[in-house]
């Protein structure tokens, strides 16, 4: 399978019937930046002719909230998180102490925690760049209390089957995260939708042999997993949650920054081409684009790059 992300770039008829004629055979919504509720023009324009609809809930995924518009943040400079300043989940506030690093934005930002007084975080940027709402947010190491599914989740799974939703994304730490969301997806009349289990954590990394029977599609996701450890140690950690899904006989996807560059240029980095071509030799049943479809300049030949590198693997 073959899936974009939907947003701003592709947001079109046109563009996604593009999409759909490059290959792609699904599309996935980042309920991250808002409801299904919210979205019924792009669910109007998927239903015409997408067969495979993923939402990707929120769950326990760290995020800050809405900006006024972007911030733009240099090193050593001074950077409010809670109370008063950028808006972030609260049990983080309460969660970190001072020397705690964090991440933003799939690691392209790093702060540190300098102060903390249970209301807000004063942090330092230690890398810096443009800051932008709802990017996601990472503490390694720490462990910060929160529901399998938020409030917001259980509406959007209300929604779901009658938004012609196919699948599920969720970050799962464990087995009985996965029977959370089983149970509530049957008490919303959707028991036929498929689960899709995220690894972004070490402890998803961990229990990924327990939780294997119960799920539908494992997904490699890279984002936050490579802010769950060194960077040089994602690669073997990939090959090596692919060759237990392998052993398994469950599908996987693999996602995350895999055509990255063609966010601003035509044509993607040999590394790129590389990346997918490898993903899919080592099983891969799916493949993903989340950011070069969603909010990058060539959406339709990020997807053509996509399909046929994966379909020469197959050969």
């Amino acid at each position: 399978e073959f899936y974009g992300t939907i947003g701003p770039a592709c947001a079109q008829l046109e563009t996604l019937q593009r999409m759909v004629e490059a290959g792609m055979t699904g599309i996935r919504m980042n309920l991250s930046h808002g409801p299904l509720s919210a979205h019924k023009d792009w669910l109007d324009i998927i239903t015409r002719g997408i067969p495979q609809l993923l939402i990707d809930l929120q769950g326990p995924e760290l995020r800050i909230g809405t900006l006024p518009q972007p911030l733009v943040l240099e090193p050593g400079q001074s950077l409010l998180l809670g109370q008063g300043g950028v808006p972030c989940p609260a049990a983080l506030v309460h969660a970190a102490r001072p020397g705690q690093n964090l991440l933003l934005d799939d690691g392209r930002l790093l702060v540190q925690v300098a102060e903390a007084d249970g209301a807000a975080l004063q942090c330092t940027v230690v890398r810096g760049g443009t800051l932008q709402s709802r990017k996601s947010l990472a503490a390694p190491g720490l462990t910060v209390a929160s529901p399998t599914l938020t409030e917001e989740d259980l509406q959007n799974l209300q929604l779901a089957g009658a938004s012609g939703v196919t699948g599920v994304m969720l970050p799962f730490g464990g087995a009985e995260d996965i029977r959370t969301l089983r149970r509530a997806l049957e008490q919303a009349g959707a028991g036929q939708i498929r689960i899709f289990a995220k690894i972004e954590s070490l402890a998803g990394v961990q229990a990924l042999p327990e939780f294997l029977p119960l799920v539908d599609e494992v997904v490699i996701a890279r984002g936050d997993l490579g802010n769950a450890m060194p960077l040089w140690e994602l690669p073997r950690c990939q090959k090596q949650l692919s060759a237990v899904c392998r052993s398994a006989g469950v599908p996987f996807m693999v996602v995350t920054q895999m055509l990255d560059s063609m966010c601003s240029r035509a044509v993607p980095t040999r590394a790129e081409v590389s990346d997918i071509y490898n993903a899919v030799a080592d099983g891969a049943s799916s493949v993903m684009l989340t950011g070069e479809t969603a909010a990058g300049q060539y959406p339709v030949e990020a997807m053509e790059y996509l399909v046929r590198t994966a379909r020469t693997a197959l050969e």
